[in-house]
């Protein structure tokens, strides 16, 4: 399934997803199985295979990464971890600090330190997601300009494994307080 397609996106990494949310809600509501009570069981059968469609297109295109996947299989490059390149050295050590300084913020019960650290993160990520869009912004890119582009996928999903650990603890510190707060020993 080729989400772009499914939904009448553009092929870009850069797209708008309010009104791209619109499209599925209107597709969706075209779909819904009350609209094909009915009909008859292929009809209702192919209307719930279309919405399932809908429904996926749209989990894939407002996530980055799944979207970002998404353009490099619709131009015949193998996606995942293991078909990627390697991250450099340099990264993979950059990002190692990253987690080592993130631990001790935990360890720390350092809340402020732990979301200066996800502040960071977050602006480089959002810098891999602009070159993505400079990337697909004018069109299928050549083959060479894709191998050049994929490494930032990469990169995506070192930034988000790092701020989905920050979301755990700050989960962490709410629970502790509320605890506090409530009297009761963590």
């Amino acid at each position: 399934m080729d989400p772009f397609a499914t939904l009448g996106a553009p092929r870009r990494f850069d797209l708008d997803l309010q009104m791209l949310e619109k499209t599925h809600r209107e597709l969706s509501r075209a779909l819904h199985p009350d609209k094909f009570a009915q009909a008859t069981a292929s009809e209702r059968r192919a209307a719930l295979e279309k919405a399932a469609n809908v429904n996926e297109a749209w989990r894939i295109l407002r996530d980055p990464i799944r979207r970002a996947e998404a353009l490099f299989r619709v131009e015949g490059i193998a996606v995942g971890e293991a078909n990627e390149p390697k991250a450099s050295p340099a990264f993979l050590m950059d990002v190692m600090e990253e987690r080592e300084a993130l631990a001790e913020a935990r360890a720390a019960r350092d809340l402020p330190k732990v979301r200066a650290l996800a502040t960071k993160m977050a602006l480089r990520a959002r810098a891999a997601e602009e070159k993505l869009v400079a990337g697909f912004a004018s069109g299928p890119p050549s083959k060479d300009e894709l191998m050049k582009l994929l490494p930032l996928l990469g990169e995506l999903r070192f930034y988000r494994r790092f701020l989905d650990e920050v979301e755990a603890i700050e989960e962490e510190a709410e629970e502790r307080e509320a605890s506090a707060a409530a009297g009761v020993s963590p």
